[in-house]
Order: structure tokens, then C-alpha cells, then sequence
């Protein structure tokens, strides 16, 4: 519970939400344009495998936790770096950059970002997912006397900032402003920023009909102003001159 607290728990399953995810980073991240791909925070490998599937010649990805950076390798095509958010690599390296639910990890947000744009050529772009704050639950579990609890928390996002890092001191999220302030200053130009809804995997699976019905409504949404209750911010930048 210790690591899973302080790194995550990594997709070990490729589901819809996955799938669908996958769809966004191939569309806004120009894969067929991409020679070189960089999966930041790789975890098991989930992306890094689709990636190496999808025809990209070069799949690197980096990852913290050693066990997690040997399963990621294992798989054909897939190279894996250990790194922190201080990578290992020139300047312009890389067309495309992927972040996946990494940034509020990390022990410096503000240098990963820098790093991200550092190593992507002029023209390349970084695909980002981060938790957003005005999701109702708060997903990676609390502190709470001493203790960590895994699971969905209602509202804890919403508590302010000294209450809420006293319950979730292992993990960010995220405004837009406070997405977005992280590239201030950097060579970027934003492509897109917007929210989007889960994938509801675990309850289509039990109740199948209801999980078409929320995705249905809550996919919908992410078309109105209502969508910035969403799950994960997805931010797309791409490096200029």
C-alpha cells in the first residue's frame, strides 16, 4: 500500500478507458507523424506496448520504481530508462512525449514539465493527463490518523488546499490554471486542454446497460461546460523554435 500510495497504481488491464484514452494521444499527438516516442512514467508498460504496436521505430520509456521498469522492458520493442522527472536525454530528442496520470507523482511537476519540453523537437508534442481537481472523489486514497486508505473519496478535492494535503500528502491535483502554469514560460504553444470522464470499466462489467447509459451521458457532457468536472485534465502542448 506504501508504493501504491506514493507512485500509483499503474494499468495493468487494456480496457475501454484505456482504449479510448489511446485514441486521444494517437489523434491530438500526431502519432503518424512520430519516429520517436517518449512514455514518461511508464509503469508496467500499458502505453509504451501500444506505442511499439502501432509501428513507432523508437519506444523509450522511464520509469522510478525498478520491478514495475523490468516488467515495462520485457516486452518486445520497448525500451525502459529508470529516471525521476530528470531525464536522461538530448535536447530534441523525441517528436512525441507522453505523460499519463504521472505529473502528480513526481517530486517536481514544474521540472517534469521543463524536461518534457526540453527533449522534444520543435513541432514534437507532449500529450498530458493529470487528475483534475473538481472531480467529485479523490482516487488515490487518504491518510487519515496515521493510516492510508485506498479508494474513492467524495469531496476531498474541494476541501481547501491546508485540509486537503493534511488527507492526500502523497498526491497532486490539478486546476487548469494550475495545469496550465506549469508550461508558463516554456517554448510551448497549447493544441488543447480540456477534461474528459472515466472509463467506467469496472462498472460496465457488473451492470452493463448502466455503464453504456453513464458513458453515454457523461461522454456527452464532455461537449458542454459540464465538462470540466471531469476526471483527468487532458493537455496537449507542442514545442516551438
Amino acid at each position: 500500500m506504501d508504493e501504491v500510495a506514493r507512485l500509483g497504481r499503474p494499468s495493468y488491464v487494456w480496457r475501454s478507458g484505456q482504449a479510448r484514452r489511446w485514441q486521444m494521444i494517437v489523434a491530438r499527438g500526431r502519432l503518424g507523424e512520430a519516429r520517436r516516442v517518449l512514455d514518461m512514467g511508464t509503469g508496467v508498460g500499458l502505453y509504451l506496448q501500444a506505442f511499439a504496436r502501432a509501428g513507432v521505430p523508437l519506444v523509450v520509456g522511464t520509469e522510478y520504481e525498478l520491478s514495475r521498469a523490468r516488467q515495462a522492458a520485457a516486452h518486445e520493442g520497448c525500451h525502459v530508462v529508470l529516471a525521476d522527472e530528470r531525464l536522461p536525454f538530448p535536447d530534441g530528442t523525441f517528436d512525441l512525449v507522453l505523460s499519463h496520470e504521472v505529473l502528480e507523482h513526481v517530486g517536481n511537476d514544474r521540472l517534469a514539465a521543463a524536461e518534457m519540453v526540453r527533449v522534444l523537437r520543435p513541432g514534437g508534442r507532449a500529450v498530458i493527463f493529470v487528475p483534475n481537481r473538481l472531480w467529485p472523489f479523490e482516487t488515490h486514497g487518504i491518510f487519515w490518523r496515521g493510516r492510508y486508505y485506498f479508494g474513492n473519496v467524495p469531496l476531498v478535492n474541494y476541501l481547501p488546499d491546508r485540509w486537503r494535503n493534511r488527507l492526500v500528502p502523497h498526491v497532486r491535483a490539478y486546476t487548469a490554471g494550475d495545469l496550465r502554469r506549469l508550461f508558463v514560460g516554456l517554448p510551448v504553444r497549447t493544441v488543447c486542454h480540456t477534461q474528459i470522464f472515466p472509463g467506467y470499466d469496472n462498472l460496465a462489467a457488473r451492470f452493463p446497460r448502466l455503464g453504456r447509459l453513464v458513458r453515454g451521458v457523461t461522454y456527452a457532457l464532455e461537449r458542454t461546460p459540464l465538462r470540466l468536472v471531469g476526471l483527468s485534465h487532458l493537455l496537449v502542448v507542442e514545442r516551438v523554435p
